[in-house]
């Protein structure tokens, strides 16, 4: 494990207390790390666990959809951390709802948060990883990105659209050294919020969200001379 002056930087944009939280503690283990959300609740808490397990965590406050408060936090990463290294977009916001009961504010805000705020961090941080020539950037999709229920008219939507801007940078940025990938969470990720809704599921119907972070974690270190850009995670059991 390399010591805290030697990590490289890893930004988690979107750390809410289910995978978000797991995708910061895992990338402490050997990574300086900026956790970015809108609320400080769980970006202060889960900085403290990480500093208390001996790593380096920098809570920020950010909107993922306004561009002068993510060149705020970018600024901020690379004065107190270094240079970023390593981008995870994990936008959150997930409204049920068919296209009849979806209302167009919130049809365009679940866009905005998924959508054009991945694209937003990416134009921050590609020129500074496009000068030296390497980086990674890791996007969160779902189910409804690949194969949508009629009650996701705006979450689809917003999935469909992030996973085809990931499929364009991919295709983009690959050659130049910069790694994209998108990962479809195929699944319930148990997490306080799921649980209150399934209170009959079993820890076998969920994902673990430390599981899905060494998956995060596996695309992040692989070879250039394998690089995937794609990656389903879902419980053994789920039906695809």
């Amino acid at each position: 494990m390399a010591s805290n002056s030697e990590k490289k930087v890893a930004a988690i944009v979107g750390v809410g207390a289910g995978l978000g939280a797991a995708l910061a503690l895992r990338f402490a283990t050997d990574y300086k790390v900026a956790l970015v959300a809108r609320s400080s609740e769980v970006i202060e808490n889960t900085a403290n666990e990480i500093r208390a397990a001996g790593g380096i965590g920098l809570p920020i406050r950010s909107d993922a959809t306004v561009a002068q408060q993510i060149t705020e936090a970018h600024d901020q990463i690379s004065r107190d951390l270094g240079p970023l290294e390593v981008l995870i977009y994990n936008g959150g916001r997930r409204p049920m709802g068919r296209l009849m009961e979806t209302t167009p504010e919130v049809f365009e805000e679940t866009w905005r948060l998924h959508t054009l705020g991945a694209f937003l961090w990416a134009r921050e941080v590609v020129p500074q990883m496009l000068s030296r020539g390497s980086g990674t950037i890791l996007i969160t999709g779902a189910t409804a990105g690949i194969r949508p229920w009629p009650t996701s008219a705006a979450f689809a939507a917003a999935k469909f659209a992030v996973r085809g801007l990931a499929q364009v940078m991919a295709r983009d940025l690959h050659p130049q050294g910069i790694h994209v990938a998108y990962v479809n969470v195929d699944g319930g990720i148990d997490m306080p919020l799921l649980r209150d809704l399934r209170p009959d599921a079993k820890a076998e119907d969920l994902l673990k969200p430390s599981a899905i972070a060494d998956a995060f974690w596996y695309l992040a270190h692989q070879d250039p001379s394998a690089w995937s850009h794609e990656l389903d995670v879902r419980p053994f059991k789920e039906k695809f």
